[in-house]
């Protein structure tokens, strides 16, 4: 199985329903050849149809789509014998289930992977009658779902899985299907469903009996106890009501035994919504509802939807900004409604972490880390328990990590937390320097990294300069150029070049695009490679672009949209894409259209499918994994190959007038836009010397810069945040 689960390319997944068809397409965006089954051609054809339509959506590119391979178990089960791995997700019903296993045990290659993607069964139950072949390479691999955004996957093995195999497996999972692994114990719901719709249930039940808002709840559950925004009841419709209380119902059924288990009963409010056919989300209505562009809560006590209330809760506000341990402290001991909800939800739900720890997972990191990597948790119950003071949280105190050990579940002693480097993110290496507004930080084997230290990455005129500087004195690297926040960057300082246009400095403005472009030129001659997430937009782009490798996240918005602000590419970002498109008009039209259209990408494949990536340029599919990928690309990279300049053919510039022309009379474009877009053919389409292209670049940004409607579109993106139509 190691030769298949490290150059295999073929996986069968059994199931075309909301979870198969999205584990489908998450492997066939990887590269995967994947065969998708159900229970007939039309099944399958029905169910596939509505995965590519999905939002958000499962595939990077729609082509993708097309190279997953339909059919029916009636027919096509032959498929599975061709398989390197067999994911089955049928519907959660284990008779269905043990079936269908009986049915592939005959078929299956001698050295396969077999997995369920259950999320409650226990595998112990759906091996009944199993060869020894098929129950020594039988795992439970529990994606959580949309498979490609969620990065957490639950394997599960049992007494009969060859032991040799679970590290074999763990690291397919985690390399190759890019995935953090966290192996728990088969029980029911295993960690995530066991614990964390507990949980979820445990807010509804706290915030009915205390006749609190909804909106209260998800403010205090949200980012003030490190959870992402959905907080409680957002999440809530997200999954669906329909769900919760199938998994809770199944929970219910086979964990007879737990004091805890009584939660899980349907709240009040719940069994109205569903009565009404208010399943959440997906059927436009649940705890919130969206009306045009009003979101509208269920109010509680009435059983209506109303308009939300908007006032932040004090409590909240004058903690919000110290660290999560004492906020949620000070919170506790609070007079009001927000401290008695969270004695009364946040407590017992970390007690009932305590009491589960030894029953279902391996260590109390493994449990930390579902709630982390698979629930968006800041901290874990653990490490919330441990920041907040487990004197406020557990009959006995106790500390459940303590440097790099953390306590064993059966609280026998200490065990070492594994240490995976690999995964480390930009903020978990120190800042060994600042070169003025940089900050530069150790990775280790001779490689730093360059981060701006701009909120949001922002270029500023004292970013350029300080970049020159550092890479003037000769260091000899190689370098990593990302960032530690929530994006790469988002592009150069608009501020400046509005107060530039109102000051008319248009020296100013000339002198910044030049430094801008010179700042360019010289990363593509030093080792340097941009390490790109998040936003990667207009000058911060066109400077990664310039270095000798992009290493990109899969799910990285990337762009040039400066005519959406009225401008131009002016960092040689119009150079770079005239020169990557000339081997084709086509591609060269598309490639202006795009620029004229400002297009951002929502994916780094279609960014790369577009020219903004290079072949030699990477794609990161594991979310952790970026910086060192980045890394070990920087210490192997060669200067980029130098493309030698070519004249296009005269008729581009005709095909760009006519896809512009079209898109005019369509409204996708303004007068406008098309003034702009003249501006960006002229530089693309006219013949000309190679050193011309960048002077020309900024030549045209600044004719652009003193137009009205330039500035109109600025001011208007810098106070509404999206931009101007003029």
């Amino acid at each position: 199985m190691s030769r298949r689960l490290t150059d295999g390319k073929k996986v069968c997944v059994i199931g075309a329903g909301t979870m198969g068809s999205g584990i489908a397409a998450h492997l066939a965006n990887l590269g995967f050849q994947v065969s998708l089954l159900d229970v007939s051609d039309e099944a399958v054809r029905e169910a596939f149809s509505k995965a590519k339509n999905v939002r958000p959506p499962h595939f990077f590119i729609r082509q993708t789509a097309e190279t997953i391979r339909l059919g029916s178990i009636e027919k096509n089960l032959e498929w599975v014998s061709e398989a390197d791995w067999v994911c089955e997700a049928i519907v959660e019903k284990l008779d269905l289930k043990k079936a269908l296993f009986a049915r592939l045990d005959p078929l299956l290659a001698p050295d396969a992977l077999i997995s369920t993607n259950t999320s409650g069964l226990e595998l112990g139950l759906l091996l009944e009658d199993r060869s020894d072949s098929f129950k020594s390479r039988f795992f439970g691999t529990h994606f959580f779902n949309p498979p490609r955004y969620l990065k957490l996957l639950e394997l599960i093995d049992t007494p009969a899985t060859d032991p040799a195999l679970l590290p074999v497996v763990t690291e397919f999972l985690e390399k190759r299907v890019g995935k953090r692994v966290v192996r728990a114990k088969d029980t029911p719901g295993f960690i995530a469903n066991r614990f964390g719709m507990w949980s979820m249930f445990h807010a509804i039940h706290i915030a009915e009996k205390l006749q609190l808002s909804i909106e209260l709840v998800d403010e205090i559950t949200g980012p003030f106890l490190g959870r992402p925004k959905s907080a409680s009841f957002r999440l809530n419709d997200m999954v669906g009501l329909d769900i919760m209380e199938d998994i809770a119902s199944n929970q219910m059924a086979r964990c007879p035994n737990d004091p805890y288990i009584g939660t899980l009963v349907t709240p009040k409010s719940m069994q109205y919504l569903r009565s009404e056919g208010h399943m959440g989300n997906k059927a436009g209505k649940g705890y919130y509802q969206r009306v045009g562009q009003e979101l509208l809560v269920f109010d509680l006590q009435t059983n209506a939807y109303r308009p939300q209330f908007k006032e932040e809760h004090k409590t909240l506000a004058d903690n919000a900004r110290k660290p999560i341990g004492e906020r949620i402290r000070t919170a506790l001991a609070a007079k009001d409604e927000v401290g008695e909800f969270l004695r009364l939800y946040l407590l017992p739900t970390l007690r009932y972490a305590d009491y589960l720890k030894k029953e279902i997972s391996y260590s109390v990191a493994d449990f930390d880390h579902v709630m982390q990597w698979g629930f968006g948790w800041e901290l874990g119950p653990f490490g919330l328990t441990d920041a907040i003071g487990s004197d406020l949280v557990l009959p006995a105190p106790k500390q459940f990590y303590i440097g790099s050990e953390q306590l064993r579940v059966d609280e026998s002693g200490l065990e070492p937390v594994p240490s995976q480097p690999e995964y480390r993110s930009l903020s978990e290496y120190p800042v060994t320097e600042e070169h003025g507004s940089l900050l530069l930080r150790d990775l280790g084997d001779g490689v730093s990294s360059i981060e701006f230290s701009s909120k949001m990455g922002v270029v500023t005129t004292h970013g350029v300069e300080d970049l020159h500087r550092f890479l003037d004195e000769g260091r000899p690297g190689p370098f990593v150029l990302a960032n530690s926040g929530r994006a790469f960057s988002v592009g150069f300082d608009l501020h400046f070049f509005l107060e530039a246009i109102e000051t008319g400095n248009w020296r100013g403005i000339e002198n910044s695009l030049k430094r801008l472009q010179g700042l360019g030129e010289k990363l593509s001659h030093s080792p340097v490679v941009a390490a790109v997430h998040g936003y990667a937009l207009g000058g911060g782009f066109e400077l990664a672009m310039n270095c000798r490798r992009v290493v990109a996240l899969s799910d990285a918005t990337i762009g040039l949209p400066e005519a959406k602000v009225g401008l131009l590419p002016g960092g040689r970002g119009v150079t770079l894409m005239r020169l990557r498109s000339q081997h084709s008009p086509q591609i060269a039209k598309e490639a202006a259209l795009n620029l004229i259209e400002g297009t951002t990408f929502s994916n780094a494949v279609e960014a790369k499918v577009n020219g903004y990536l290079t072949e030699d340029d990477v794609v990161c599919f594991h979310p952790d994994l970026l910086i060192t990928k980045a890394k070990e690309l920087a210490m192997t990279a060669a200067p980029r190959e130098e493309i030698a300049f070519k004249s296009l053919a005269p008729f581009v510039n005709g095909m760009i007038e006519e896809e512009v022309n079209k898109k005019l009379k369509d409204g996708t474009l303004t007068t406008y836009d098309d003034f702009v877009g003249n501006h960006i053919r002229f530089i693309f389409a006219k013949s000309m010397s190679y050193e011309d292209l960048p002077r020309l670049e900024v030549e045209r940004f600044l004719q652009l810069c003193q137009r009205p409607e330039t500035k109109a579109r600025i001011t208007h993106m810098l106070e509404f945040g999206k931009p101007l139509r003029n």
